[in-house]
């Protein structure tokens, strides 16, 4: 298996953080938020195909647009 893209990487980080950050303001309260995030971000943990991760992300973006609009 090669290793995954460093940029791809940084940016699965990225919006993991955000994502937390946003949790914080989550109407549920955020001990209800984020262990549901972390159960989401490794049930991809598996994905090394570089557009699988590119769609995770995207659909991560999704995600955060809805959780803003909140």
């Amino acid at each position: 298996m090669s290793s995954p893209n460093p940029e791809l990487r940084r940016q699965v980080i990225a919006i993991y953080k955000e994502l937390l950050n946003l949790g914080r303001d989550y109407p549920q309260g955020f001990a209800y938020f984020r262990p549901r995030l972390h159960k989401a971000f490794m049930g991809n943990a598996h994905l090394r195909d570089q557009e699988a991760i590119r769609s995770a992300i995207g659909r991560a973006d999704f995600v955060k647009k809805e959780i803003e609009a909140l």
